[in-house]
């Protein structure tokens, strides 16, 4: 299921498609908050693909453990999570 819930404002012109896959064996709390005026934060329970728009230079923070303790286990670029296909948005860019 797509979900299209707290999307970026349209004064963003370069959105990407990314995908993040929670390969562990526990829930995971995964955020976007380096970008103004946007706030993204989705639960990602264990083998679960998350397709979501994002832009170039934000940062997806993976939260792991239980709900009440979640650490954060590691910030990802979100153009590593770049889905195939959306790499001509990146020549846009440049």
């Amino acid at each position: 299921m797509t979900q299209t819930l707290d999307s970026i404002s349209s004064e963003y012109f370069s959105k990407i498609l990314c995908c993040y896959v929670n390969t562990t064996d526990k829930t995971q709390i995964v955020r976007i908050a380096n970008i103004p005026n946007w706030y993204f934060e989705r639960v990602v329970f264990p083998r679960q693909r998350l397709l979501f728009e994002s832009l170039p230079q934000a940062q997806l923070e993976i939260h792991t453990g239980a709900f009440v303790n979640a650490i954060l286990s590691d910030k990802i670029s979100c153009l590593r999570l770049l889905v195939n296909g959306s790499s001509s948005i990146l020549t846009q860019l440049k």
